[in-house]
């Protein structure tokens, strides 16, 4: 069997948005174990800002393993550790408000990587000039397009838009979506808050990564993103394999 080295290329921004005067997202990037976090916190300015920094703060010391299922296992432990935090934290100080957070993680393992999402923050994969979303969204209007009840193009403009039905704190169960596959060469991963696509499509998103890379390309695309409407957080991760053989 041929021996690979595995070389990430990373980069992550932030913003708040045109409209709201603070910024519930979060996001992180580890070089080892290669992990890559965005979260999109709710509740309410400092509420939802609790929620999502809990999560950073949380996943930065997660173990290192060269095993991929132990990485994952590990990254579902401390998610649902912060979830019962953030359960116990409404009710003690916030009159059972509910202070949680959507997540999306990726974590790498040689040249495969695993995702484990709630929530609707996505995780799309650039491969042979194509785009892709790999998360499916846990959302009411998701949940009518899966039935045959709503066409995805009119999912944005539905009353029920920003309803999620999955999220780190939301109930006392948490329950992780989770996905793995083998990383391929020049493959680009985009980890993303709701905010960025409210108002960009997916083909701007594929234009940009072909033009650009790592930090330039979280710019030009949170440069485009701040053009539009803009109504929420945004925040955005680029991750590139660089695969070779030994």
């Amino acid at each position: 069997m041929t021996d690979k080295e595995v070389v990430w290329q990373s980069a992550k921004i932030t913003h708040k948005g045109n409209v709201r005067d603070y910024n519930e997202d979060a996001c992180l990037i580890l070089e080892k174990p290669p992990l890559w976090v965005v979260a999109d916190g709710m509740g309410g300015h400092e509420a939802g800002d609790i929620a999502s920094k809990m999560i950073m703060d949380q996943l930065q010391y997660i173990s290192e393993s060269d095993q991929l299922n132990d990485l994952v296992d590990s990254v579902d432990d401390i998610l649902t550790n912060v979830n019962t935090n953030l359960r116990a934290l409404g009710r003690e100080k916030y009159n059972n408000r509910t202070i949680g957070s959507t997540v999306i993680a990726m974590v790498a393992c040689n040249d495969y990587i695993a995702y484990l999402w709630a929530g609707d923050s996505r995780l799309y994969r650039i491969r042979d000039n194509k785009i892709q979303s790999l998360s499916t969204d846990h959302s009411e209007v998701q949940n009518l397009i899966d039935q045959g009840m709503l066409k995805p193009e009119d999912a944005e403009s539905h009353p029920a838009a920003n309803v999620i039905t999955r999220a780190i704190g939301a109930s006392d169960g948490l329950y992780l979506s989770v996905g793995i596959e083998k990383a391929l060469h020049n493959d680009i991963y985009v980890l993303c808050s709701d905010g960025l696509y409210r108002d960009i499509v997916e083909s701007e998103i594929l234009a940009l990564a072909l033009k650009y890379a790592g930090e330039t390309f979280c710019e030009q695309l949170m440069l485009l993103a701040l053009s539009r409407e803009a109504k929420d957080n945004i925040t955005i991760i680029f991750a590139k394999s660089d695969i070779r053989e030994l």
